[in-house]
């Protein structure tokens, strides 16, 4: 599948508004309630629901800007400690994913990171009832290994992610599939392979090795 750089912008800009569009709103939503409210307990109720929008939308922004922006400028390392916290902002508190992190190098390719936080990406939003995201990465020989397994009452995993996934994908996706389509690029454009568990097995996995530099 071939997708110009400028439609491939179009459509993480397409993701990025449509996943902060639910918090901005509710932002919106809690101010105009709060305009008219005069009890002091709801007003307080307010303030508590604005201040769980606002940390939601600085979450998803902080994730998204290391995920897929040129957060550290390009060809850096990154340290794993804000890839870390990226993943815990969006999965973390009140979100019914548990997770595990087995990532002892301090820091890691730029691209390495993507890739790693695209996949968790993918796999917490499959966990649908909640569930365990594990992930783990290391440096071996001058390449980057990196697996993702995602566990829970009900995966998720539609059609066109696998295929983006597995490079499978036809001639057009739409923004949901950025991540994906985005994770298989970097891992290809530098000589690694990406596999992906089967749609029947009780987990879900992504494996990915490719070159560190």
């Amino acid at each position: 599948m071939n997708i110009s750089p400028t439609d491939f912008a179009s459509l993480l800009c397409s993701r990025l508004c449509h996943d902060l569009l639910s918090p901005v709103g509710a932002l919106n939503n809690g101010l105009e309630l709060l305009a008219d409210e005069n009890d002091p307990a709801m007003r307080a109720r307010c303030l508590e629901l604005l201040a769980d929008s606002a940390k939601a939308s600085a979450n998803k922004l902080k994730f998204f800007r290391l995920a897929f922006g040129a957060a550290g400028g390009f060809g850096d390392m990154v340290d794993t400690r804000e890839a870390r916290t990226a993943i815990g902002g969006l999965f973390g508190d009140g979100h019914r994913v548990e997770l595990g992190w087995m990532v002892e190098e301090e820091t890691l390719p730029k691209g390495a990171v993507k890739v790693l936080l695209n996949l968790a990406l993918i796999a917490g939003d499959a966990l649908v009832r909640g569930g365990r995201l594990d992930i783990g990465a290391e440096t071996i020989d001058g390449h980057v290994e990196i697996v993702v397994r995602g566990e829970g009452p009900r995966i998720v995993l539609d059609d066109e992610l696998r295929g983006a996934l597995g490079g499978t994908a036809g001639d057009t996706i739409t923004p949901r599939a950025a991540a994906a389509h985005l994770a298989r690029a970097l891992v290809t454009e530098n000589g690694g392979s990406l596999q992906i568990s089967p749609p029947d097995a009780p987990a879900l996995m992504f494996g990915a090795v490719f070159n560190a530099a």
